[in-house]
């Protein structure tokens, strides 16, 4: 299941997240964005071990685009305990983003 971050809910469920997650900073007018929407839908229907999966709306939530440098989009970044392992930009394969995961 795909959640939904933002900024009241981004603290708890990403950053004291004891996992990886894959947040996925987003656009609902982005047409890379579309693209990529199946992809994080396939993810996390996935039920990876110990992944969170999720979105953030970057139009509603600017404070959390501005402080994690989000420029474009879609913009893919995979947290691992609350710190930054990996991001991706723009439409990326899922086979690269599994393999990042793992």
């Amino acid at each position: 299941m795909v959640k939904e971050f933002n900024e009241e809910n981004f603290e708890k469920e990403v950053l004291k997240n004891e996992g990886i997650v894959l947040v996925d900073f987003f656009a609902t007018w982005c047409s890379p964005c579309k693209i990529m929407s199946p992809v994080i839908d396939e993810i996390a229907e996935e039920n990876l071990d110990n992944v969170s999966v999720g979105k953030v709306d970057v139009d509603e939530n600017p404070e959390l685009s501005e402080k994690y440098g989000i420029m474009s989009i879609p913009t893919i970044v995979i947290f691992k305990n609350g710190e930054i392992t990996k991001t991706f930009l723009g439409v990326t394969s899922k086979e690269d983003i599994i393999k990042e995961i793992k």
